[in-house]
């Protein structure tokens, strides 16, 4: 299944925003969720539709469409720690500040192209990654934060990253920020939670407090990292089967956030009972 089989609804709004004569989508584009690939190709399919000489249809076979699908166009780049760097810089964890003054400098020069400049990181393997606040650190992003907000024309930058708070804050104030879910066929398991969250969608109000108590019982049990988690999981799995549903895809994608700012609070140390209580209010809504 390609990229736009997986995410019609997003392929949608890039097709439109793309086709309209003012070409109405954002110069700073942020991806974020677990299958940093999938976003990657999202990238490289919107830099196809920006450059495409043709008709746009993922079957063209005009030249910026063919280098692009070949990942070889000389305007759409890849910007991690190993890619695109100036030949005499060292640095091998980050994105650094020598590679952000070379894209400052590299901008200043016209282009026919459409260029799209796509910030991730790659593993030991060479395999996308995910940006954070190690790999992408606040000396590299605030050099660049002038571009980022006013950029040459006929320019973009999209930055994949897990969760948008691994991304400083005034990258992500820059931004317009999809949410990206996973579509790989994987076996992700909720068994744990499987009989509080079934139908939690069609809960009332007055139901909140025995549906905290649910959560909170096998919260005792067992870590509660992985009832979050799992919790994440029913919810990602329930968002598979309503890609269509525009409002209940909304309500999914926001109930993903608060389960992971459970996550982060429980990380700091949070009182449990309070977490697990303003979690269970935010879902049942």
């Amino acid at each position: 299944m390609n990229v736009r089989e997986q995410y019609p609804f997003l392929m949608k709004y890039f097709d439109n925003g793309i086709a309209s004569e003012s070409r109405q989508i954002s110069h700073c584009i942020l991806f974020y969720g677990s299958d940093i690939q999938a976003q990657y190709d999202l990238a490289l399919e919107i830099a196809r539709m920006l450059n495409c000489k043709g008709n746009r249809t993922e079957n063209c076979q005009c030249l910026n469409c063919r280098w692009i699908k070949e990942n070889n166009h000389p305007a759409v780049l890849t910007i991690s720690k190993v890619d695109n760097k100036p030949s005499y810089d060292t640095s091998k964890t980050v994105i650094s500040i020598d590679q952000a003054r070379m894209i400052k400098n590299d901008l200043l020069v016209t282009s026919d192209y459409h260029r799209v400049l796509i910030f991730c990181d790659r593993d030991k393997e060479g395999n996308i990654q995910g940006l954070n606040q190690l790999n992408f650190q606040a000396d590299a992003a605030n050099a660049l934060l002038k571009t980022f907000e006013e950029p040459p024309s006929k320019t973009t930058f999209i930055f994949l990253t897990k969760d948008k708070s691994d991304m400083i804050t005034t990258v992500v104030s820059r931004a317009q920020c999809f949410y990206v879910p996973s579509m790989k066929e994987e076996e992700r398991d909720f068994s744990l939670v499987k009989d509080a969250m079934d139908g939690y969608l069609e809960l009332e109000r007055n139901e909140v407090l025995d549906f905290n108590d649910k959560i909170l019982e096998v919260a005792k049990m067992v870590d509660p990292l992985d009832v979050f988690t799992q919790m994440q999981n029913y919810i990602e799995a329930l968002l598979k089967t309503n890609l269509d549903n525009l409002s209940v895809k909304v309500k999914l994608i926001s109930d993903i956030k608060a389960v992971e700012t459970a996550k982060k609070e429980y990380r700091l140390n949070m009182n449990i009972l309070t977490i697990i209580e303003t979690l269970s209010f935010k879902l049942i809504s």
